[in-house]
């Protein structure tokens, strides 16, 4: 009978029907759509982080860099003295490279480590030092060379000296940078190291502890036409190349240019005992709000960060994207279901209210208040359910839609760089670049996963709607008196 009833009352009332089912799917599709891309956004920002953080790493701890002291220089010096260089046809050629912390960063004793690994809970942990590698190179006239002469006076007249870059006394100068990281030989568990895919060479060894080797990040190795086997300076120093190395994720980079030994990078940048990261990984997932909250009571001058904190440094038309799906995707989202509910509980009181002679008389050959707000809440829940179907595939076509189209977006996690040349000649040293904050920018194709909770949470929603709306017509057909009914037709 309920059935057949219901059935019937459909069939009869197809407009009112499609009108919900219609303002229920696209709610709903909705929904199954900025769930999905905002999934996706968030597995992007981790993509990120893990190729600069490393796989596993649960918590960052870094220093503050502190403020620069009046007359401090941002940036390395360059000093050269009156016999270096290698002058040929009048033109000196001059080059240097320096290892150095860079702008805006801070390094601290690599003791904290110790102090890290006692803390309950802490599974692994590992110390890096990132530094930048500046290299100088140029060419100057030679100063020595005078031509002489003699004005009316007597005196010797010195003429600008010849030679330099254009040949007529003057300069050129090239500045080159690339990132460093020095790295524990033997800390494998947790780094930015664990983020990263050997393709060529070797890994790190204990044995490779203070010796001049390093790995090479993969797009670096290309751009500065390097090998295994083959030799480049890094802070003055030649370092065989033994190893190369890619992103675990395909849209991302790893943390540096170069991998060195810590060892080896402490004692080039007369660092001796000092790091400037330390990269924790916890025992599980619900121990680390409870690690964090110990590291900061036991190293009270570092910042402590977890995944979720770093994801804020994530940059570019990620960043904005994220921010746009927070805020304005989510309240669209949250707006067009209201509207949607909404509108089924008003088209379904119009029904009601249409209905008044249909009730009055079911009331009057004995259906009860129960049995008639079953009636309607059954006749929406349909109503809602069909319109939660047709939602739930249109929402999967338009995620499909954005998987085939796979929108690029920049993504890049604050990293300290030098940037720029500056500085010239004279005094005895030439001023460095300098430094600042940058992003190491990479594409990540945005991928919108579809999971079965977003489907399930998309049905109940509109399930929910269409038993809204029918207990709220329910209860004003339930409202209804057999005779004042019957009536209100006559």
């Amino acid at each position: 009978m309920f059935g057949t009833y219901l059935v019937r009352e459909l069939s009869n009332r197809r407009k009112q029907t499609v009108i919900i089912a219609i303002g229920m799917a696209l709610a709903i599709a909705l929904v199954i759509i900025v769930n999905a891309v905002s999934a996706g956004v968030k597995n992007a920002q981790a993509s990120v982080l893990e190729s600069i953080y490393g796989v596993g790493t649960d918590i960052t701890i870094s220093q503050p860099a502190a403020a620069p002291g009046e007359g401090d220089m941002a940036g390395p010096r360059f000093e050269f003295g009156a016999d270096d260089g290698t002058t040929t046809d009048g033109t000196t050629e001059i080059s240097q490279s320096r290892l150095m912390s860079g702008f805006g960063s801070s390094t601290f004793d690599a003791s904290a480590l110790d102090t890290v690994l006692g803390v309950e809970n802490v599974a692994a942990a590992t110390a890096t030092l990132s530094l930048t590698n500046t290299s100088f190179s140029g060419e100057l006239p030679d100063f020595s060379q005078m031509q002489g002469g003699t004005d009316g006076g007597g005196d010797v007249m010195q003429a600008p000296p010849t030679g330099g870059a254009d040949g007529a006394g003057g300069s050129a100068f090239d500045v080159n940078s690339f990132t460093v990281e020095g790295v524990d030989v033997a800390g494998t568990a947790v780094g930015p190291l664990t983020a990263a895919t050997l393709t060529d060479g070797r890994a790190f060894t204990a044995d490779d502890a203070g010796t001049n080797v390093v790995i090479l990040d993969e797009s670096y190795a290309t751009s500065a036409e390097l090998a295994v086997g083959d030799t480049t300076d890094i802070g003055g120093a030649e370092f065989e190349v033994i190893g190369i190395v890619s992103s675990t994720s395909a849209d991302a980079t790893t943390a540096s240019n170069t991998y060195i030994p810590l060892d080896t990078a402490q004692a080039l940048a007369d660092l001796d005992g000092q790091v400037s990261t330390i990269y924790v990984q916890a025992s599980s997932a619900v121990a680390i709000a409870q690690v964090q909250s110990d590291l900061e009571e036991a190293l009270p001058d570092s910042t402590v960060n977890t995944q979720a904190d770093l994801a804020s440094s994530v940059s570019g038309s990620l960043s904005t994207a994220g921010d746009l799906i927070s805020s304005l995707g989510t309240w669209l989202s949250v707006i067009v279901l209201a509207a949607a509910f909404l509108i089924a509980i008003l088209f379904t009181i119009s029904g009601v209210a249409r209905r008044t002679r249909e009730f009055g008389t079911l009331k009057a050959i004995g259906w009860t208040n129960g049995r008639i707000v079953g009636q309607v809440a059954g006749e929406s829940l349909v109503q809602g359910a069909i319109g939660g179907v047709i939602g739930v595939a249109v929402g999967l076509v338009g995620v499909l839609i954005v998987n085939l189209v796979a929108p690029t977006l920049s993504a890049g996690a604050a990293t300290t760089s030098a940037a720029g040349p500056g500085g010239g000649p004279g005094g005895g040293f030439v001023g460095g670049p300098m430094a600042e904050q940058a992003s190491a920018t990479t594409e990540v194709a945005l991928q919108a996963p579809i999971t079965l909770p977003i489907i399930l949470i998309a049905v109940g929603l509109a399930i929910v709607g269409g038993l809204l709306a029918g207990a709220i017509g329910g209860w004003r057909a339930a409202r209804l008196r057999p005779a004042e009914a019957l009536r209100s037709v006559a």
